[in-house]
């Protein structure tokens, strides 16, 4: 592969992060072709034969059409779904089936193709039980944790390890009176956990008594440490009361970071880190495909220049 190939950018229509880093691969002469899964097939097609050499052939937008067999990176982020809204039901799930595995293993199958992150290895990284179980084989330590559907297990657990977080496995978004929810990480006492543990899979964990948070941006050989102080349960429920201040990690959490990420395949990670009264860090979660664009205003720290580093695939 070629250096002057494109960078294709998969996200939606709506997406502030992918724009400053569009807007920076444009400043570089970069060529970008941004593209929504979402648009297939009405706006976005795609012509792909598989050769000795691999995958070849384009992928069009009305705008722009990249040759695959060049394309530098792939930065994916955040695409919509596969719709077929003028089919029945049933031809709108065969036909949603087919551009999944048509159009998205073309995409994921690209000859010398940088992946930010790898779609099938961002799949990999989300499921909570192989986080945690491979953060503890790469250095970090974690918060005592259960993943369980039986109540008993559970009042034990609490009782044994309080106080205790319940946290959700995933988060799907819900809708309450025509607003999008989700569940929030909360305290759980064993008095509290009744049959309805039965239901499905429940994580519960150690809440650990906290002096700050910790968000851990890295970007391919980049490291990006902030500490996010709020005195919240979850930072993330309110951005207004937040405070910043860059920090170094302590000895020992980079290499964990770097193998971390070469445990998943991954040239991209956004870790959180709780750190305790003593000044320890515990290891809480890595999202493969997290927000970071909102930290450097708040810390001035060149995060979209690394991104788009890492995508230019330029050497730093």
């Amino acid at each position: 592969m070629t250096d002057v190939g494109p960078v294709l950018v998969v996200t939606m229509i709506d997406d502030p992060t992918a724009d400053l880093v569009i807007r920076e691969l444009h400043d570089r002469s970069i060529p970008v072709l941004r593209l929504d899964s979402g648009d297939f097939p009405a706006t976005l097609s795609v012509a792909a034969t598989i050769t000795p050499n691999g995958i070849e052939g384009t992928v069009s937008t009305p705008t722009r059409t990249a040759d695959l067999t060049h394309v530098r990176s792939l930065y994916y982020r955040r695409p919509s779904g596969f719709a077929f809204p003028y089919l029945d039901e049933q031809n709108a799930r065969f036909a949603v089936t087919q551009a999944r595995y048509g159009l998205g293993g073309v995409l994921a199958s690209l000859p010398g193709c940088l992946y930010v992150n790898h779609p099938h290895r961002i799949g990999d990284a989300e499921f909570k039980p192989s986080g945690l179980a491979a953060a503890v084989q790469c250095g970090f330590q974690i918060p005592a944790t259960l993943i369980t559907s039986k109540p008993d297990a559970a009042r034990t657990f609490v009782k044994k390890h309080g106080p205790v977080l319940y946290k959700p496995l995933s988060t799907p978004l819900y809708r309450v009176e025509g607003v999008s929810c989700t569940v929030e990480v909360a305290d759980v006492t064993a008095d509290e956990i009744d049959e309805r543990v039965s239901g499905t899979a429940h994580l519960f964990q150690h809440r650990i008594d906290k002096a700050a948070d910790v968000r851990v941006t890295v970007v391919g050989d980049q490291v990006f440490s902030v500490r996010i102080n709020s005195g919240l349960l979850d930072w993330r429920t309110d951005y207004d009361c937040l405070t910043y201040a860059v920090v170094d990690p302590p000895p020992g959490i980079t290499e964990a970071l770097h193998q971390y990420l070469r445990f998943f395949g991954l040239a991209f990670g956004a870790f959180d880190f709780a750190i305790d009264r003593s000044g320890a860090w515990w290891f809480l979660e890595c999202n493969p495909s997290g927000q970071w664009a909102w930290l450097e205003p708040e810390t001035g720290l060149p995060m979209v220049a690394a991104m788009a580093d890492l995508l230019e695939r330029k050497r730093t």
